[in-house]
């Protein structure tokens, strides 16, 4: 197939798992023999020309009619059988698939909840909410001021997910959604999405990676993630603080607004904090630990850092809430314990670590979880499904 990959890519100044994505699923594509064109833009972009840069960008995010003409010019200039775009916002906006009706079948992977939830991550005073998609309305976004906290940054979002329920954008202008887990699938088919078109396909991990043989693993714990609030970091510090001096050694990789309270926090515990770090250096953090904690208190999508875990044969420890119980299966593949609740995240952590063998045992089904759902032959096979069953639906309507 001649396929059109399209994505507005997210700062370079934080990590971004949705532009990983991206770019391991074009050289998925490519490694199969297809002919892949890409038309992106970068929000460095925005970031370049300063407040104006910005004003514009928010007036564009509901409709931006140049992105739509360069999109239509590009599916001219190379005759896609199917453009597939992974984000749209803010540079592209959705525009992108009404330029593209008719003239070739037309997919996006939904990696949050934005298209109706200006927030992207359904969240409210730091718990879940979704108010926006329940009442299919984004003017609670608005009340509360969900994006950056703010009413005015949340008005071209709200105007966004208001302008394309009315234009049907959703229903009319996209043949296949690509949701990560079957949580987010059946929200975003409550919230307004045709259950025909919506279907499941996780990240993946690239490659056939070596596994660490456990005896030559170090006894550390690590965390690899935006030390933000609505990741559990601040429970996760309350439960090692719980934990003691028989805690094992904690590496928290990543940085973010939390880094100077969290690091206040440690202070005389066995708690490393390695900062922002190369993605080499970060698989090698997971690769050699025992345990891989993701706290969560937000909807995920499908980690990153999940798949890795699975694919270094690394157990994961991670909040009951959204996808995640669902990815990671309690006393098989790793632990599951309740959201914000750092008494339960301390006694179920505690006790794996405590009993021995049990994260070596539960590592080896990590990997075997790898195995069988998330290689890339695994992943380009549902792909292709997917590509197949969106031609059909584009033929048909």
């Amino acid at each position: 197939m001649k396929i059109l990959l399209s994505h507005n890519y997210y700062s370079s100044l934080v990590p971004s798992g949705e532009n990983q994505v991206f770019e391991c699923e074009r050289e998925l594509i490519k490694k199969n023999g297809h002919d892949v064109h890409s038309l992106t833009r970068h929000s460095d972009d925005i970031r370049a020309k300063g407040i104006i840069g910005t004003f514009v960008a928010a007036i564009l995010t509901p409709w931006n009619p140049f992105a739509a003409r360069k999109t239509l010019k590009k599916i001219k200039d190379t005759s896609p059988d199917i453009i597939h775009i992974h984000n749209t916002f803010p540079l592209l906006s959705p525009s992108v698939f009404h330029a593209a009706k008719r003239k070739v079948t037309r997919v996006i992977t939904l990696h949050n909840y934005r298209i109706y939830c200006p927030a992207a991550i359904p969240m409210k005073n730091g718990k879940p909410c979704t108010d926006c998609l329940d009442k299919r309305s984004s003017l609670p976004s608005l009340i509360h001021g969900c994006y950056r906290e703010s009413r005015v940054a949340t008005v071209p979002l709200a105007l966004s997910v208001g302008l394309h329920r009315a234009l049907n954008t959703w229903s009319n202008q996209v043949d296949a959604f690509i949701v990560l887990s079957d949580f987010q699938r059946n929200l975003m088919i409550d919230a307004g999405l045709p259950a025909h078109k919506v279907h499941v396909k996780p990240n993946f991990y690239p490659g056939n990676p070596e596994v660490v043989n456990w005896p030559n693993r170090k006894p550390y714990v690590v965390f690899a993630g935006r030390l933000t609030a609505e990741k559990g970091v601040v429970n996760l510090l309350r439960a090692w603080k719980n934990w003691g001096a028989n805690a094992p050694e904690l590496r928290l990789v990543g940085g973010g607004a939390l880094q100077p309270e969290l690091e206040i926090m440690a202070s005389g515990l066995p708690v490393k904090f390695l900062g922002k770090v190369s993605s080499e250096e970060a698989q090698a953090q997971i690769a050699n630990a025992q345990l891989l904690v993701l706290p969560s208190e937000c909807f995920e999508g499908f980690p990153m850092v999940v798949r890795e875990a699975f694919a270094f044969g690394t157990p994961v420890a991670v909040s009951n809430l959204g996808p995640l119980p669902s990815i990671v299966e309690n006393g098989k593949s790793g632990i599951v314990f309740e959201p914000a609740n750092p008494q339960s995240l301390l006694q179920e952590v505690r006790n794996a670590w405590e009993n021995k063998g049990y994260l070596a045992k539960l590592g080896r089904s990590a990997r075997l979880e790898f195995e069988s759902k998330y290689t890339e032959e695994a992943n380009y096979a549902t792909l292709m499904d997917i590509y197949r069953k969106a031609i059909e639906v584009s033929r048909n309507e």
